[in-house]
């Protein structure tokens, strides 16, 4: 069949709409015409190299939809169910899934290479293969993805909605709640407040974070955090330093969490002065892949017993934590329809990337239906 799709090309400064040859799926895959696609930072992360990838690619890993075709061997899926993918595949058997460590999956990793386990690509145009942003390719229409990647959701959750659970908000929200594992009374702070950060900033509160310190040099992004639960606002990590000292009475923070839209190695100092002794932060943001130079003092980490983790899918387990969230969405208790700043259609795909780097946006959606 054919589809449209976002592509990027190898000398490419922008996507582009292109006409998709997709091939039907194969053992243990499935074809998902898709409702909603979010605009994840990290697709931009491979525009700029950030996150070096194969190219030409098919952007895009938040997305939802209906499974309108199952290949042979799928098993626990059928058409006409609606599922949201998570960006990292989850086989179930492999030792980091039979471990409790789904996010760290031996599956996911090979098809995070952007082609399906066999080797092969669904997705062809002009006469070449096509490697899929994780394994998904969710700037499309439609799309064939392995099995290990879905969750089937209940049909009642608006998938324009729901697309957004698959990466930005369960990261955020469990690099808060497993990672950085707030707990009731905590002083916490978020240092960037895009998608992943807003989510953080709720994760927190649902925590029972007692004072939430939200980081973040957009006036429009300070506000948009006091809406989904930060106490304080600052604009740097240097400002919030002061901030942080008068409200905590010195303490400091004992959670720290850092998502900003690229972080750089040269910030870490002052975002380790924000925690307290015995303070954890999780850098969950993405650094450009070759850098490799942090400004760091290793003895604040020795005479302080700071700890300094990293965290992948919020540390999530995407068949127990998806579910969770639509459950707490339905519930009234996380806000996912303010966290969705803007809609777009497919071709306004660049549109919609600047405005995201402009700091217009916590969540732009590409809608399809």
């Amino acid at each position: 069949m054919q589809t449209d799709a976002a592509v990027l090309w190898e000398d490419a400064t922008e996507w582009t709409v292109e006409t998709v040859e997709l091939d039907p799926p194969k053992e243990g895959e499935v074809l998902v015409r898709l409702a909603a696609s979010g605009m994840c930072h990290s697709d931009e992360h491979v525009r700029t190299n950030d996150l070096p990838a194969p190219r030409p690619i098919i952007g895009g890993h938040e997305g939802a939809g209906v499974i309108e075709e199952v290949g042979p061997g799928v098993s626990g899926l059928a058409v006409g169910d609606h599922v949201v993918f998570g960006f990292i595949p989850a086989c179930g058997q492999c030792p980091s899934c039979a471990s409790g460590h789904s996010n760290l999956c031996d599956v996911g990793a090979a098809l995070m290479a952007g082609l399906q386990l066999d080797g092969t690509s669904r997705h062809h145009t002009q006469g070449r293969d096509l490697h899929t942003m994780l394994g998904l390719g969710t700037f499309g229409r439609y799309t064939v993805v392995n099995q290990a990647s879905c969750v089937k959701i209940l049909p009642h959750i608006p998938l324009e909605r729901a697309c957004l659970v698959g990466c930005g908000v369960t990261t955020g929200w469990g690099s808060a709640v497993n990672a950085a594992a707030v707990r009731p009374g905590d002083n916490v702070v978020i240092v960037g407040i895009g998608g992943i950060g807003a989510a953080a900033v709720q994760g927190a509160r649902l925590a029972g974070a007692e004072r939430i310190f939200a980081v973040d040099p957009v006036p429009f992004k300070q506000e948009m955090a006091k809406r989904f639960g930060a106490t304080h606002v600052a604009s740097t990590a240097e400002e919030a330093l002061a901030l942080v000292q008068q409200a905590t009475w010195g303490r400091m923070a004992d959670k720290v969490i850092c998502c900003k839209g690229v972080g750089r190695g040269s910030e870490m100092a002052p975002i380790m002065a924000l925690a307290a002794k015995l303070g954890t932060v999780v850098v969950t943001n993405i650094h450009p892949m070759m850098e490799f130079d942090v400004t760091l003092s290793l003895c604040d980490l020795t005479l302080m017993e700071k700890k300094l983790v990293g965290s992948l899918f919020g540390s999530c387990n995407m068949r127990r934590d998806i579910p969770k969230l639509l459950e707490l969405f339905g519930e009234g208790q996380l806000d996912l329809d303010t966290m969705v700043t803007r809609t777009y259609k497919l071709e306004d795909i660049n549109q919609g990337y600047q405005d995201m780097l402009d700091g217009k946006n916590i969540r732009g959606v590409l809608l399809y239906d």
